[in-house]
């Protein structure tokens, strides 16, 4: 026996790369294989010597079987070759019903289902291999028994020819016995015999020290009352047949050990004939399966759990994709909002600036005037507009700082139970010891007053906001808030509460439910802008006739928030007179500008970009006194003109004039600004602070 042949696996598996995977797998077990590209290899190799094989079902299912069956059939009786079946579909006949078929061709056979673990691959490989060794070494005792047997008779036939008979009747006898043993010691699994009528008989020392059962209670068909009652019947219908037929019995059944537990066996069985073909008995072993049995159960939870488990990432990966088209959609929408803006400050800002010279130079006409205020009103509407309009893009100008949530509702009070009148109750609560909040809190208290207005709409007749404020923690990954700590804030009402398709569109810039005239519609996309660009989000949850809930989610702040400071009031505005450079690339909002500056008595030097700007800072810097710019501009924006100019003129002030939040870091970021449109007051009381040194807001937004 060469091991290299002997010991080696047969790979039958032309579909694919089945062959090459398997056979990498048993190499790295330290298993030689050889792959057969046809089943006329297989069974040249079978025939030639192998330890076990690895077949795929669907190599089998249109191939003639013939020769591999004539070769099973052919082999010895010690021989019991194994196979490992490869299956898609199970192995029970109710999901695969060519298994049954294919078990009965091949006999010695496992069935793995696909896909399976390498561990358990190898774990049957190896197991196989293990026992086709025992088999190997049967082979060699029966061998050597027979070898034995012979050299023993001829030596009684020397000496004693007088008793030939009788000895050779003893010689049979201790052969048989020594047969059995050797075959017990040999073969992991429990060796017994049957007489040829399918009878146990005799002393059967496997199936006793197995099952416990003595001679009297196994004799005969005593044997099966030790098989599991749903398997006894099967089990001897089975045997009889197979006794009948005189072919090999293949079977599984449940057996009671001695000590009273319940195993699984695979048992296999093979008629003994003499040289005259005349049946002498049946030798039959039960091999323990039940940790195999264990395994496959074990497998097939796996293949079912993973598919469980493929289902929810695969309804995670589209609720995720959901997300990202809603997201992606209102992002494209802030885009075209933003610039719409942007464009509407350019055109608000030389409007408001033309009425306040307007206001200023014509006699005081109370009609005249009147019709200013008019149109001054207009452009504050126009202006509180876009400023909704950026929110929700996430382009306004804000001024986040650490805010007190408690100290702002409690300062909110009175306003808020002006805007929503007597017929709707509000309750607020906060949660002790909350911490500050990171945010804008001009922008955050726009932000709840219109939630409590959009709930007091939702009810007409009456009914109760409640307003609540917790910290909470945000492990992983949620939706578009990152770990973290934030604070929530909770505007609950009992209204009538939205629809699944109107609460898929609140957050939508101009959508709105309240009728012609009656909104905006940018109430609920200003506060979803404002609490995105502050790192938080906004959720909404809403059933109809249940009314709906609104959270702000806003990071904590790394600081604690600082007690306002009154802010220092100029009824008076000084005008310290000087040169100011003023760049824009708007002409229009330029020439507007520069015309409120030549009022408040300032010389204007103009630039419409950059470059040209730090031109005429080279020449002439020295008359320069102060430089305001537009941050938005081609080419150069006004936060790198600053950082150019001051190295040209050192510690020359500046002022962004912006409707961005682009500045809200980086360079620039601690610039003062003034915030687009605005008043010539506006623009007064930032330039002169300029000027004169004061301390400069770092952005103004007034109230119009």
């Amino acid at each position: 026996m060469i091991p290299e042949i002997s010991e080696r696996a047969l790979i039958f598996a032309p579909h694919g790369r089945d062959a090459e995977v398997a056979a990498d797998m048993l190499a790295e077990a330290g298993i030689r294989a050889v792959v057969c590209a046809t089943l006329e290899a297989l069974v040249e190799g079978l025939v030639a010597g192998a330890g076990f094989a690895v077949l795929t079902e669907e190599s089998l299912q249109t191939a003639n079987l013939n020769p591999l069956a004539s070769w099973i059939k052919s082999q010895s009786e010690w021989s019991d070759f194994p196979f490992i079946l490869l299956t898609r579909r199970g192995v029970g006949v109710e999901f695969n019903p060519s298994a049954n078929r294919l078990r009965n061709v091949l006999g010695n056979v496992t069935f793995l289902e696909r896909p399976f673990h390498p561990t358990t691959f190898v774990s049957l490989a190896e197991s196989a291999l293990r026992g086709r060794r025992r088999q190997y070494e049967a082979r060699a005792r029966l061998e050597a028994l027979r070898k034995s047997e012979q050299h023993y008779r001829e030596a009684v036939e020397q000496l004693h020819r007088e008793v030939e008979v009788r000895r050779r009747t003893e010689a049979d006898v201790k052969a048989s016995n020594d047969r059995f043993r050797a075959a017990i010691d040999a073969v992991q699994g429990i060796l017994w015999t049957n007489d040829s009528e399918g009878r146990m008989e005799g002393e059967q020392p496997g199936w006793s020290a197995l099952t416990g059962q003595t001679p009297d209670q196994y004799r005969g068909q005593g044997w099966a009352s030790v098989i599991h009652p749903e398997d006894s019947g099967p089990t001897i219908e089975a045997w009889q047949r197979a006794v009948q037929e005189r072919r090999t019995f293949v079977f599984e059944h449940r057996l009671r050990r001695y000590d009273g537990a319940w195993r699984n066996y695979a048992i296999r069985a093979v008629p003994i004939f003499d040289a005259e073909g005349e049946l002498q008995e049946w030798v039959g072993i039960h091999t323990d399966i039940t940790a195999q049995r264990a395994a496959e159960a074990a497998l097939l939870k796996l293949n079912a759990t993973l598919e469980e488990r493929v289902a929810a990432a695969i309804a995670e990966r589209e609720q995720a994709e959901s997300q990202l088209l809603h997201a992606q959609k209102l992002d494209a929408i802030g885009q075209l909002t933003g610039g719409v803006a942007h464009d509407f400050n350019n055109l608000l800002t030389p409007i408001m600036g033309s009425l306040d010279l307007l206001r200023q130079r014509l006699p005081p006409d109370p009609k005249t005037q009147r019709t200013i205020s008019i149109a001054l009103q207009a452009t504050a509407r126009a202006t509180t507009l876009v400023q909704r309009l950026l929110a929700f893009a996430r382009r306004q100008d804000l001024q986040p700082r650490p805010v007190d949530i408690g100290g702002l509702l409690h300062g909110m009070e009175e306003l808020l139970e002006r805007s929503i009148g007597g017929l709707v109750t509000i309750a607020t609560h906060v949660e002790e010891g909350l911490p500050a909040a990171q945010v804008d809190p001009n922008q955050l208290e726009l932000a709840l007053l219109n939630l409590c207005i959009n709930a007091r709409d939702a009810m007409p007749e009456g009914g109760s906001i409640r307003i609540d404020a917790v910290a909470t923690n945000v492990e992983g990954k949620d939706g578009e808030l990152a770990p973290g700590r934030y604070v929530c804030l909770r505007v609950e009402d009992s209204g009538a509460g939205m629809d699944e398709e109107t609460l898929r569109r609140a957050a939508e810039p101009f959508f709105s439910t309240k009728g012609l005239g009656k909104g905006t519609g940018l109430g609920l996309s200003m506060v979803h802008g404002l609490a995105a660009q502050s790192g938080g989000a906004l959720r909404l949850s809403s059933t109809p006739g249940r009314g709906t809930r609104a959270e702000i989610w806003l990071p904590v702040a790394a600081a604690n928030f600082e007690r306002a400071v009154p802010a220092v009031t100029h009824e008076d505005i000084p005008n310290p007179g000087g040169t100011i450079l003023l760049t824009d690339d708007e002409e229009l909002v330029r020439k507007g500008t520069a015309e409120m500056l030549e009022e408040l008595g300032y010389s204007v030097v103009e630039a419409g970009s950059g470059a040209e700007a730090l031109v005429i800072l080279q020449k002439d810097g020295a008359r320069i006194d102060a430089l305001v710019t537009d941050f938005l501009m081609p080419g150069m924006n006004g936060a790198s003109l600053a950082h150019e100019a001051r190295a040209i003129v050192p510690h020359l002030p500046v002022l962004l004039i912006t409707g961005y939040s682009n500045v809200a870091d980086g360079l620039g970021a601690d610039l003062p600004r003034l915030t687009k449109p605005f008043r010539q007051t506006e623009l007064a009381r930032q330039v002169a602070r300029l000027i004169v040194g004061e301390p400069a807001s770092p952005a103004l937004a007034d109230a119009h």
